[in-house]
């Protein structure tokens, strides 16, 4: 997804800094959260009706590029 950036927004103002859709003060972290939890795309259009699915992938997309781009620790299990 090329426009993910469109749709992300990061203002300290609202919710204390996190990412956010554009126009709403729903988390990036919130609708990942929920595909993690196997909520469906539909089931979050639901609950969350000022989403679209640009705006889940736009999420997706974002929690792609933080993960290319940041170091986390996770230990081996052996």
């Amino acid at each position: 997804m090329e426009d993910w950036k469109e749709r992300i927004s990061i203002n300290p103002k609202v919710c204390h800094g996190k990412p956010c859709i554009k126009g709403t003060r729903i988390w990036v972290s919130l609708i990942v959260d929920n595909l993690a939890a196997g909520s469906s795309e539909e089931e979050i259009l639901e609950a969350y009706p000022s989403l679209s699915r640009e705006d889940i992938r736009a999420a997706l997309a974002y929690a792609a590029e933080m993960a290319r781009e940041r170091y986390v620790d996770i230990p081996l299990k052996v």
